[in-house]
């Protein structure tokens, strides 16, 4: 089951949240964690035993955690639990990957059934993760409950695609939370936000580089650009729509999650834009890997080899093929030549210079993200640097330009801060108006749910 879909909009969400807001107290722990194994097993049902055997085994390996003194068999617990975590995640997401990886380099095939790979997998296990490794560290206690912890490790709203939420932040809301027809509202409105980024842009965006991608032939210089600016504005708006509607839902179960994104196109380097894109991915590898590994304490040498492993594992998680590594790396080295070299250099260049140095360089490295080919890769690169193009201008991107210059125009305005400040501006001095727009977001997102063919999230292949 997905969010933007006729069938969770209207008839899944409606009948849990009635449920919810009837029942009384710790009763709503009971429907939130029914409603929730009802949402995951909808489309997988036999992967709702993974994810309960996730939840219960890292339950208990807590409270054993919790329970330990002596430092050698809490270090020997901690291993133990890490170890079953990856393993179960590296066989159902990487075990085809590593098969071929290994036939091509002995050049033999090796045969092996095809996996579905379960639905958010990833940001389950490392959602669970991050509360074991926060018990060894002491910042918390283990829950002592196994019902509130249930709610903690499979609530649907960011079970999917993220934010990876921590137990730390939301110890508190699992045990007392404010639901009422306020904080309903806001998060109707954030949902509705997010709605609107997924149906009305990032899936006509996608339909744009789709067909571009798939084009036979070669293609301009300019058609390569427009192909990857809308992929680019796709991957945006699909994600932070997804975060925006998990947020959304957060707040009417009475949460509070923290922000996913934080208009990272906005940028002026690429520093800040992996401070303000997926900031709960990313804060997750610095506090649980970087910082572990030394982070920049130790010297240039391990620095470096901290920020490529950090980077290349950042990359393997997002995908099962070796582009997400080099995605990864490319931004390892990007994080590097900025630190060491680029720093004093952008600091002192104007701020739309330095905006657009760093959209350059995500747009590039979202052709390494998209295409799992590497000869593909350098394809579509010798495409946009004039290389392998069927020269400048086309009339491909004559056409995709005037038949998407509305949609484009909306999406730059969109990924920038001035529109959500304008709506909280409307929402202050005339609500109604404000309301309205909401309104119109979603009749017009419903639209397009009704008439187009079903797009899953992107980031539910991760």
């Amino acid at each position: 089951m997905v969010f933007s879909s006729i069938f969770f909009i209207f008839y899944f969400l409606p009948v849990f949240m009635l449920l919810y807001y009837l029942v009384p107290g710790r009763v709503k722990d009971i429907v939130l964690v029914l409603g929730s194994m009802v949402f995951y097993a909808w489309g997988e049902p036999v992967y709702l035993v993974l994810m309960l055997f996730s939840a219960v085994f890292n339950y208990y390996m807590g409270l054993e955690l919790d329970r330990i003194e002596d430092p050698s068999p809490r270090k020997r617990n901690l291993v133990f639990t890490i170890v079953i975590n990856l393993l179960i995640l590296g066989f159902f997401k990487y075990y085809g990957f590593l098969l071929d990886s290994a036939g091509s380099l002995f050049g033999i095939s090796i045969p092996h059934p095809e996996l579905a790979l379960p639905i958010g997998i990833s940001f389950y296990t490392f959602k669970n993760l991050s509360y074991i490794f926060d018990i060894y560290k002491g910042k918390i206690a283990a829950q002592r409950n196994l019902l509130t912890f249930g709610v903690y490790s499979t609530m649907f709203p960011h079970m999917a695609a993220g934010p990876i939420v921590r137990y730390a932040d939301i110890e508190e809301q699992l045990r007392s939370r404010t639901v009422n027809l306020s904080k309903m509202g806001i998060g109707v409105e954030i949902f509705i936000k997010g709605l609107a980024k997924k149906v009305i842009l990032a899936d006509n965006l996608a339909l744009i580089y789709n067909q571009i991608l798939a084009t036979d032939g070669r293609i301009s210089v300019l058609t390569a650009w427009l192909g990857i600016f809308a992929y680019t504005m796709q991957i945006y708006f699909d994600f932070s729509g997804y975060s925006d509607m998990a947020i959304g839902l957060g707040k009417m179960l009475g949460f509070d999650f923290q922000k996913n994104f934080d208009y990272p196109y906005t940028s002026g380097s690429v520093s800040e834009f992996w401070r303000r894109w997926h900031i709960s991915l990313g804060s997750w590898f610095r506090d649980y890997v970087y910082i572990p590994l030394g982070g920049n304490r130790a010297g240039t040498a391990r620095h470096i080899r901290n920020i490529l492993i950090v980077w290349a594992l950042t990359g393997l998680w997002h995908g099962a093929s070796w582009n997400f590594v080099l995605w990864g790396v490319y931004y390892g080295l990007l994080l590097l030549l900025e630190k060491y070299v680029l720093s004093r250099f952008l600091g002192a260049a104007p701020a739309l210079v330095q905006r657009l140095y760093t959209f350059l360089l995500v747009m590039i490295g979202w052709v390494f993200f998209s295409i799992p080919s590497f000869g593909s890769i350098a394809h579509y690169l010798g495409s946009m640097f004039g290389v392998s193009a069927s020269g400048f201008l086309d009339r491909s991107f004559l056409y995709y330009l005037r038949s998407g210059i509305i949609l484009f125009i909306i999406s730059i305005l969109a990924c920038q801060p001035n529109l959500q400040i304008r709506f909280r501006r409307l929402m202050r001095t005339r609500p109604w108006a404000a309301i309205l727009i909401d309104i119109l977001l979603f009749v017009i997102a419903v639209a397009y749910l009704v008439s187009s063919s079903y797009h899953s999230f992107l980031y539910q292949q991760f």
